[in-house]
């Protein structure tokens, strides 16, 4: 067999493991919490309680979609308002990024690498962040996401019975089912998911260090991600696709932290992936044609464009802290563990157990 190819099929399948690995920790993540994050979001009226609900609920359950879904469910059947659910979704968008950091972890035994990848991994949790500091302020006092989100929503009221599979879910579910079936227990689960997840990252990298030629290197940095709406573009269709900004942006930080591509050059990337993976409660809301259900992923979607049509512009505010971090990891290799530790879980529990 060719040598490139043999290569080539050994990425694919290391992609694949990966992908599995992703899966099967949200898995694990859902078995532990999903009952605990539905509860969360019923009892709050406090838009900032809810924003850091959001952080809390989707960090534990690794999914903006599922917490937007169940989001939808409560306001479909009156049990939320609109107002409140609109803070829980920004802080799902936040929630969602913690897979990135964790995926960066993989690169801890070898400080260069560390550095990139928690700034590769992190730009997302930043722009998130920078998008709520800006727009949470602005909905509270103004109300500019949901009252838009209330003018659109009746002219796409009408249920259409979208459907769409993700060829993602398709491709990994049996595995991550058979898998799930077999360990059974959700902490075992989400060991194993760990440990096949930081050996595919190993393997990876290591591919990637001794096998990825120059012009491989050149073809990704000045022909896909030099151009930030083509860059924008694949990262939106490709989350839209697989319906998974996780996996999706997730894939870039070995890339990032071996040296490939930078953070500049993939953060219009992960700003599409930010606004793709608003696709799956889009079209599971058009399904139901419950107008409420449509305001929720309506107010995602606007949302996200807002953030990045307000951002972008400042884009070097959170790569200037996604390098910050980074820095600050080299130095210190837990400070990005702490990191994840306060923002995704203890200041939000906290703050949650404080008000409850």
């Amino acid at each position: 067999m060719n040598k490139k190819l043999l290569v080539f099929l050994i990425i694919v399948g290391i992609i694949y493991v990966f992908l599995i690995s992703i899966n099967l920790m949200g898995q694990a993540f859902k078995l532990m919490g999903n009952d605990f994050a539905a509860v969360l979001i019923k009892g709050t009226t406090n838009p900032f309680v809810g924003l850091f609900i959001g952080i809390l609920a989707t960090s534990l359950i690794q999914s903006s979609s599922a917490t937007t879904s169940i989001l939808i469910g409560l306001v479909a059947s009156g049990s939320m308002t609109i107002t409140n659910a609109i803070p829980i979704v920004m802080g799902a968008n936040i929630g969602t990024t913690v897979t990135n950091t964790i995926v960066s972890l993989a690169h801890i035994t070898r400080r260069q690498e560390y550095k990139k990848a928690i700034s590769g991994a992190t730009i997302h949790d930043f722009f998130n962040l920078t998008s709520v500091v800006i727009l949470l302020p602005l909905e509270i006092r103004f109300h500019i996401i949901e009252r838009a989100a209330r003018f659109l929503s009746p002219t796409m009221t009408q249920g259409t019975g979208l459907d769409f599979k993700s060829p993602l879910k398709i491709a990994t579910q049996p595995v991550v089912n058979f898998l799930s079936g077999h360990l059974q227990h959700p902490v075992i689960i989400l060991i194993f998911a760990l440990i096949i997840l930081f050996l595919s990252l190993w393997l990876f990298s290591s591919i990637l260090r001794y096998y990825v030629s120059a012009r491989t290197e050149f073809y990704l940095e000045q022909k896909i991600f030099k151009y930030p709406f083509r860059s924008f573009t694949i990262g939106l269709i490709l989350t839209a696709i697989v319906q998974s900004s996780s996996c999706t942006t997730s894939i870039m930080v070995p890339l990032v932290a071996s040296g490939i591509l930078t953070v500049e050059s993939i953060f219009p990337y992960v700003l599409g992936a930010n606004l793709g993976t608003t696709v799956t409660a889009f079209l599971a809301a058009l399904a139901t044609g419950v107008p409420a259900s449509l305001t929720i992923a309506l107010s995602h979607l606007i949302f996200n464009i807002l953030g990045i049509f307000i951002v972008y512009p400042f884009r070097w505010i959170p790569i200037g802290l996604a390098k910050g971090l980074g820095n600050m990891a080299f130095k210190g290799k837990y400070i990005a563990i702490a990191y994840t530790i306060l923002i995704f879980y203890l200041l939000p529990f906290l703050l949650v157990l404080l008000t409850h």
